[in-house]
């Protein structure tokens, strides 16, 4: 059996040491995993450009399909309890390559809608499939990585979820404003790529160093909660491993302030393009602009993919793996760019794609220390099931924000509402987060 022979890249993802056959490995899996999300919110974060088109064909509000976005993210949230456990159980690479085949199929369904009602069943069972993705692919992560490289890997494979961000909002631009398709083909087209990403995981990924003759590269021993996971064997049951997970106070502490956190992030997601594109996309005049107007939504998602990476990277190498001081940093710079964004007008393109991008560099940056915590807390052998429980939280939190910001909108008639309520909820992650202190 080969072992890990570079112990002195840990902390450096091997960038200046020899590549061993188990770092290029460690990587192969790392970028299959990316490769594979990096497609998985084509078939989520779409919803938000279809909004003004299912409103002019079914005469709904924005409140009622603020619901409909819910009913996505509170079966992704209960998906979350369930998968992450499943990940656990039998192996991330099953299980993520599943839900990226399910979720392309409950999209062309969703596209099939008469109306609301239905609209709102076929989105939430997506959102289900949809949560057999984040969780499990944490966990084969957390096979392959040590403890001192999380933040950093971590950050890269949430810095794929925010290029997917990117995707699923370029895709649907293209869709609407480009090739002037109506709303049904932003759950067909994008999605696509998402079928393509689950075949390739499932072909290139491997559960676990063991499969491929190499030693396990934890560091398990410097880390007590880490410890106690290590001696646990794989055959665990499945209650002992949700006993030990929820037993954990901070990991508990962190999914309330993930659920803030991510509250926010669904709000700018969902509803930044409603605000920027309005009732009269189609109608937009862009012909005073260097920039189309319609396109400045971008610079959430890109954004979100460089904060992303950043705070990972922080919280290994400016605060030395404590993960609540970058969360801390963030959301409470997340409050402050939130507030300046709301006095922003649209017309405003230029100033708009600067406080945006803050906004989305800030909002979504400590989606990877909040997942780096999960093994962190509870050890590598659980981490699927931690991760489904505090993404549980999050999506929980976030389809109590939709209807609400909804709701705002349409009896302020303000759609720059979003960022007060983003910046609130900013503000309480951060305030949470405080208590993590690990």
């Amino acid at each position: 059996m080969s072992t890990v022979s570079d112990p002195a890249g840990v902390g450096s993802l091997g960038l200046t040491h020899p590549m061993t056959s188990f770092r290029r490995a460690q990587w192969r899996m790392l970028l299959a995993a990316m490769f594979c999300y990096l497609f998985f919110y084509t078939g989520r974060q779409t919803f938000g450009f279809a909004i003004p088109g299912i409103q002019a064909e079914f005469g709904v509000s924005k409140a009622a399909l603020g619901w409909a976005s819910a009913a996505l993210l509170w079966c992704y949230a209960v998906g979350q309890a369930v998968n992450g456990n499943l990940g656990d159980k039998f192996g991330g690479r099953r299980v993520m390559s599943a839900g990226a085949v399910l979720s392309f199929i409950m999209n062309w369904a969703t596209s099939l809608s008469t109306g609301v009602v239905s609209l709102s069943v076929f989105w939430g069972i997506n959102g289900y499939f949809q949560s057999m993705g984040w969780a499990p692919g944490s966990r084969l992560l957390s096979n392959w990585w040590g403890r001192h490289e999380r933040g950093t890997v971590y950050g890269l494979y949430t810095f794929a979820a925010g290029l997917a961000s990117v995707l699923s909002f370029v895709t649907s631009l293209i869709v609407v404003g480009h090739f002037q398709l109506d709303w049904r083909w932003i759950f067909r087209i994008p999605v696509t790529l998402l079928l393509v990403g689950g075949v390739a995981f499932y072909l290139i990924a491997r559960e676990k160093p063991e499969d491929m003759g190499f030693d396990s590269p934890h560091d398990d021993a410097v880390d007590d909660a880490a410890r106690e996971a290590a001696a646990v064997i794989d055959s665990e049951s499945s209650f002992s491993r949700y006993k030990a997970v929820l037993s954990n106070w901070r990991l508990l502490v962190a999914s309330v302030s993930i659920g803030f956190q991510n509250a926010a992030r669904y709000g700018l997601l969902v509803w930044v393009p409603v605000h920027f594109l309005g009732a009269d996309w189609a109608k937009a005049d862009a012909s005073s602009a260097v920039i189309d107007p319609r396109w400045i939504s971008i610079a959430l998602p890109v954004g979100m993919a460089v904060g992303a990476f950043t705070n990972g990277w922080v919280s290994d190498h400016i605060f030395n793996s404590r993960r609540y001081a970058a969360i801390v940093l963030y959301m409470a710079l997340a409050c402050v760019t939130a507030l300046y964004m709301s006095t922003i007008p649209t017309t405003a393109v230029y100033q708009g794609l600067v406080v945006l991008f803050l906004c989305g560099f800030f909002v979504y940056g400590p989606q990877s220390s909040f997942w780096a915590l999960c093994p962190d807390l509870v050890g590598h052998k659980r981490a699927g099931t931690a991760t489904g429980v505090m993404n549980f939280c999050a999506y929980l939190f976030a389809g109590l924000g939709e209807p609400l910001i909804g709701h705002f909108m349409d009896s302020t008639q303000q759609t720059s509402v979003v960022f007060v309520i983003v910046a609130v909820c900013s503000a309480a992650s951060a305030l949470v987060a405080m208590f993590i202190r690990r």
